[in-house]
C-alpha cells in the first residue's frame, strides 16, 4: 500500500552504448525514464568530517514488481537529486499485492 502512495522518482534504464574505443558498454539511458511511485528507507550515511571527504547517503528504494531493464548501471532521479543503484535490485516474491523490488542507492557526489 506505501509503495503506491510513496514519493515520486524518476529511473533511468540501462542500455548497452559502444564507447569512443569501440567497446560495448552498459551505460544509465536519460532518454528512456520511468516515472515509479516508491517508498525510501534511509540505510546508513557518513557525514564529511574535514575538507576534502565525501558525505555518503544509502536508501533503500522499494518499488512494485513491475520494473524492467535496471541493474547496477541503472540511475535514479529523487528528492531533486541523482542517486546510483548500488546493489543489484533484489525481487521479493508473494502475492501480486506484495511482491517487490529492493533497490539500494547511493547519492551521487
Amino acid at each position: 500500500m506505501q509503495r503506491r502512495r510513496g514519493q515520486a522518482a524518476r529511473v533511468w534504464r540501462t542500455k548497452v552504448v559502444t564507447d569512443n574505443r569501440g567497446n560495448k558498454i552498459k551505460a544509465a539511458d536519460p532518454d528512456s525514464v520511468f516515472e515509479v511511485r516508491a517508498v525510501f528507507i534511509p540505510q546508513r550515511s557518513a557525514r564529511a568530517e574535514v575538507p576534502g571527504q565525501q558525505q555518503i547517503n544509502v536508501v533503500r528504494m522499494l518499488v512494485s514488481a513491475d520494473l524492467d531493464d535496471v541493474d547496477l548501471w541503472s540511475r535514479v532521479e529523487w528528492n531533486g537529486k541523482l542517486w546510483d543503484v548500488v546493489t543489484p535490485p533484489a525481487h521479493h516474491h508473494g502475492s501480486r499485492h506484495t511482491r517487490h523490488w529492493s533497490i539500494d542507492l547511493r547519492e551521487r557526489p
